[in-house]
């Protein structure tokens, strides 16, 4: 049985526990939603006010180029790279995730629209947004969307047929933590001659991604999430350098021209990635996700400079193999099931739980204690889920053991069963 004398052992030996001092964590909370909301960096709150009162108070409109924002998504956008295993000059950083995959996702149906090839193919478990976007540009570009199981996507019965134009998946899948084989799952969609988009929000930062390797043709992911960019930060896009300099994008705004300044009448697109662009740029907000970006960078240290990923994905490991370890011994007989894989390579960087009864008010009285979760709402085909997101850049086991020793008292004593825990909030 391990003990909390064990995780405390464990904290003391491990290589990452310093980069936890990057961040502005509130006394008493166990933070368990970074899978949602990242962690505020000390480095943001000095990095936006010197942007508000330095570059724009006093460098006013020539901070465009004495502060260098102009090439602020493209700087941004290397760094991403390096998490995602994608090339420098190969990512952006613009706009939201909604907006990135409607920009991808129509220059991969253009790709396609002489092919004869008329699906596009998802998981139903796909973020809705995802499937909203999709749904939208089929309706718009004459296509059908046909949503599926993952087991359906590989073996005889695979629904890869010369019918699929692109297959569209989270990496990740947002409600179950379950992770797509994407080098695998690529290769069959390229050999039924269909394109693939990644959806990488649950992944860039949380887990290794090998983009170039996988042989990928187009991603799009989140900037708050795991890493750490603030509410509403920038998301980014990569496209293969094999079709990022052919199709344009269809919001073709000036920011994407191949000269902005120049002011023609007629749209040119950028070179390459850089078309993926559309408006102005947000400064402040890609400021602050420079400092989250920084925060994960940071582990480039422990794992020879290779992004960090390495490291953080064994501590991410470890952090859930204990997590689910203990919800079995502390929680048995409670009515908890895992919906998360057991196996490493199926797993992201989180545990879900699901059950029949109380998980929306099992987290919020787990929130009241301090230790911070999320519900996400079942379906036909399972329970609702309480789901804890594990980053090891500001996680420990001492934190894992504490927040399973609250989550067995809270079901044991029928804590949850209290009105006020009962009660739903806007925002789940």
């Amino acid at each position: 049985m391990t003990t909390l004398e064990d995780c405390r052992a464990l904290d003391a030996q491990d290589p990452l526990r310093s980069l936890r001092d990057q961040f502005t964590l509130p006394p008493g909370v166990i933070y368990l939603d970074g899978n949602s909301l990242g962690v505020l960096p000390k480095a943001a709150p000095a990095r936006i006010a010197e942007v508000v009162a330095e570059e724009w108070g006093q460098g006013l409109i020539r901070s465009w180029n004495t502060a260098n924002w102009f090439d602020l998504p493209q700087r941004l956008g290397d760094k991403v790279a390096r998490l995602i295993g994608a090339a420098p000059g190969e990512v952006v950083c613009t706009d939201s995730t909604s907006v990135n995959l409607y920009k991808v996702l129509f220059a991969a149906l253009s790709q396609q629209k002489d092919s004869g090839r008329k699906l596009v193919v998802s998981e139903r478990s796909n973020f809705p947004t995802d499937l909203y976007i999709a749904e939208s540009l089929c309706r718009e570009r004459g296509f059908t969307l046909k949503l599926i199981d993952a087991d359906e996507l590989q073996g005889p019965d695979s629904v890869l047929t010369e019918e699929v134009a692109v297959l569209m998946l989270t990496h990740v899948n947002y409600r179950t933590g379950a992770m797509h084989d994407m080098k695998a799952i690529t290769a069959a969609a390229h050999a039924a001659g269909a394109l693939t988009v990644w959806d990488l929000a649950h992944s860039a930062g949380a887990v290794p991604v090998a983009l170039n390797e996988s042989n990928a043709d187009y991603a799009i992911g989140c900037g708050y999430k795991y890493l750490n960019g603030g509410p509403g930060a920038p998301a980014f896009v990569w496209v293969h350098t094999r079709h990022a300099g052919k199709f344009e994008q269809p919001l073709s705004g000036w920011w994407g021209h191949a000269a902005p300044f120049e002011f023609t009448p007629h749209y040119r697109p950028a070179p390459g990635v850089g078309r993926y662009l559309c408006g102005t740029q947000p400064i402040i907000a890609l400021a602050g996700l420079e400092c989250g970006l920084d925060t994960v960078l940071a582990a480039e240290a422990f794992d020879g400079g290779k992004g960090g990923m390495a490291a953080l994905r064994a501590k991410s490991l470890a952090l859930t193999d204990l997590f689910i370890a203990l919800v079995e011994e502390r929680c048995a007989g409670q009515g908890l099931s895992l919906v998360t894989p057991r196996e490493h390579a199926r797993r992201g960087s989180q545990v879900c739980l699901s059950r029949a009864e109380g998980a929306y008010a099992i987290v919020q009285a787990l929130i009241a204690r301090g230790v911070i979760g999320d519900y996400r709402a079942g379906d036909s085909q399972m329970p609702d889920i309480l789901r804890f997101g594990f980053t090891p850049l500001y996680l420990g086991f001492e934190d894992v053991w504490n927040s399973v020793e609250h989550l067995a008292q809270v079901l044991e004593s029928g804590e949850w069963q209290r009105e006020e825990f009962n009660r739903k909030n806007a925002v789940t």
